[in-house]
């Protein structure tokens, strides 16, 4: 897909987001803006995306070009951030594990197949992945999630990679939720995700 005016659009805000996010880590969490790499050498990127075949959404290059990646849980409220060679490890790993698959999902049944090669992993841990969706379509970009264990899943409003980090952002500056996670601080300077307590039942 190329970069049109809406793909610039997203990657902007992506830009936006990893700046707010920045800025209140640095000011509230020292310690997990300090688990945030760099950014990406170009040509990092662009061997990452020669590796999978495909050119990456304009926001995922604008969030590799902010952070290559995170060292670390609690930076953000689902998985950390791949490195552009943590994306093609991840990949290539799936990869492997559906080599002997002709086809990637039976188009007769209902639901995502076990993995896609235009799948992306931007972010990861215990195996589990937070994907971005690279096929072709009215899909194309939408943020969803690989369990090792089960197949691919996008819910019906699944985010792109820009809105989700520009939630991130509005829950850190503003308070709220992501997802049903709240962000605390421990005592070290560093920030962690928990469930959201659940809403009292009424008659008390």
């Amino acid at each position: 897909m190329s970069d049109d005016g809406v793909g610039q659009a997203g990657a902007e805000a992506v830009r936006a987001a990893w700046g707010r996010i920045d800025g209140w880590l640095r000011q509230w969490a020292p310690g997990s803006y300090a688990r945030l790499a760099p950014p990406a050498e170009p040509g990092a990127t662009a061997a990452a995306e020669a590796a999978l075949r495909l050119r990456f959404p304009a926001e995922l290059r604008a969030s590799l070009g902010c952070h290559d990646g995170a060292g670390g849980e609690g930076v953000l409220p689902v998985k950390p951030p791949l490195s552009a060679a943590g994306i093609v490890r991840y990949w290539t790993r799936w990869m492997e594990l559906t080599e002997e698959e002709r086809e990637f999902g039976d188009p007769e049944e209902e639901g995502e197949p076990s993995w896609h090669p235009r799948w992306i992993p931007w972010a990861e841990s215990d195996g589990d992945a937070q994907i971005l969706d690279g096929r072709e379509g009215p899909g194309f970009g939408r943020l969803g999630m690989k369990y090792h264990d089960e197949e691919g899943l996008f819910g019906d409003d699944a985010p792109s990679l820009a809105a989700y980090l520009t939630e991130v952002a509005d829950v850190l500056e503003n308070g709220g939720s992501v997802g049903g996670r709240v962000p605390y601080l421990a005592v070290s300077g560093v920030l962690w995700w928990a469930e959201a307590p659940a809403a009292p039942s009424g008659g008390r």
